[in-house]
């Protein structure tokens, strides 16, 4: 399969492992290189992303599922179709009410996400 830099040219879901993080969340790092990572997170209802914050720039989309987000200090209900963008250095932290999937986009990437 033809890649470049850290990342395929194409992504097979079935072909990447979950990490299991706890609580009822799991993870797959899909594709990245030096300046972008798109990750996948899988939720149960109830699991919680705890509120943090980082230098990275984040969008969000919600593939399917329920979210309460908190993003400084201002919370929203967000649903499959829906997307957020979350600025450098910005706490915020989601709720799961419905099972589902976050598809997270970091710039750069998630030094931390690779440990």
């Amino acid at each position: 399969m033809k890649s470049f830099g850290s990342s395929n040219v194409f992504l097979l879901g079935d072909d990447i492992e979950w990490e299991e993080l706890g609580g009822g969340i799991k993870r797959k790092i899909m594709a990245y290189d030096d300046k972008i990572m798109l990750v996948n997170v899988h939720f149960e209802a109830g699991g919680i992303g705890a509120m943090h914050n980082h230098y990275h720039s984040q969008v969000t989309y919600v593939a399917s599922g329920e979210f309460e987000f908190t993003v400084d200090n201002e919370v929203k209900l967000v649903k499959e179709g829906d997307a957020l963008y979350i600025p450098p250095n910005i706490m915020h932290g989601t709720i799961c009410k419905k099972s589902g999937i976050l598809i997270d986009v970091f710039s750069p990437i998630r030094e931390d996400f690779m440990q």
